[in-house]
């Protein structure tokens, strides 16, 4: 799943589907609530008995070593990819468009544009995407505040099956500048490792800890809103997150140009090249989970 979560297009939730985690994630996940905070507290504060039972109320044991296993994979995929974006910025943005044009394909069963508000929904996501892959990281910022709704908005989309947080981040003009980020912290804490400065460290830490934050509050606020949507409002809700697939594909265009300045003949037969890698990929993923189910 961390693999999946750190590669815009192919989403983490798909993987849990795979692998057969899905509805027991969901379930840890969505067990999040006031009351849960509260008894956790009350635990923290000598009730041990109240503290294992909050454990297993949200499956801890699963959720950490997932956890764990994400974490680990993000870290190692996000410094290739930041590698990857700096030396071959080309094959790496039309690896991205493949993987996000099949992930709309493979979507299509879940797709029904049969009434005017259904249609109006995947147009509204298509145009929202398609406006925000344009220079949405130069109206963002790169403030901490913008860290944390990148992350409020990324990370509550990884659970989802065929949507994936990363693309989001792509969207956003976000994707990049924390793959750096990320790579520049676990830097800082191994030169902090062999003596090196603290405060370089926590200055580097600053928008990864701000993503996380907003990570978390996605999880708890954006993801519920988002599986409240599907369960009230299915097609709609759908029609606009494929919408919002359809939109991305601008995103690694743009990119593209802003790193090379102008396509040439060879620039765009290298990205068809890899385009066509990534949509191979995400093809045979959608083929082994059986398909994508939103449900």
């Amino acid at each position: 799943m961390g693999t999946a979560d750190a590669v815009p297009g192919v989403s983490g939730g798909t993987i849990a589907l795979i692998t057969g985690i899905y509805d027991r994630l969901i379930a840890a996940v969505t067990a999040a609530s006031p009351s849960l905070a509260r008894r956790t507290i009350e635990g923290l504060l000598g009730d041990r008995d109240q503290l294992r039972a909050v454990w297993t109320d949200i499956d801890g044991a699963f959720l950490l070593a997932l956890g764990a296993g994400i974490a680990t994979a993000i870290l190692t995929v996000t410094r290739v990819l930041h590698v990857a974006l700096e030396t071959a910025p080309v094959l790496t943005y039309g690896f991205f468009f493949g993987l996000i044009g099949a992930s709309a394909v493979v979507l299509r069963d879940e797709f029904r544009v049969d009434t005017a508000g259904r249609a109006a929904a995947a147009v509204a996501g298509a145009a929202l995407a398609f406006v925000a892959s344009g220079r949405a990281s130069a109206a963002l910022g790169e403030t901490a505040l913008a860290t944390f709704f990148a992350g409020a908005v990324a990370v509550s989309a990884m659970i989802l099956p065929g949507i994936s947080g990363s693309l989001l981040l792509v969207i956003l003009g976000q994707y990049e500048r924390m793959t750096e980020a990320l790579s520049v912290f676990v830097d800082s804490l191994l030169a902090v490792a062999t003596g090196g400065p603290m405060a370089a460290a926590i200055e580097a830490g600053i928008p990864v800890v701000a993503f996380l934050a907003g990570g978390v509050v996605g999880l708890l606020t954006v993801a519920h809103a988002v599986r409240a949507a599907l369960a009230a409002r299915r097609e709609a809700t759908l029609a606009f997150l494929i919408g919002l697939i359809v939109g991305a594909l601008r995103a690694p265009v743009v990119r593209v140009g802003e790193e090379i300045g102008a396509w040439t003949a060879t620039v765009g037969g290298e990205f068809v090249v890899a385009a066509a890698v990534g949509a191979l990929l995400v093809v045979g993923l959608d083929r082994l989970a059986g398909g994508v189910d939103l449900d």
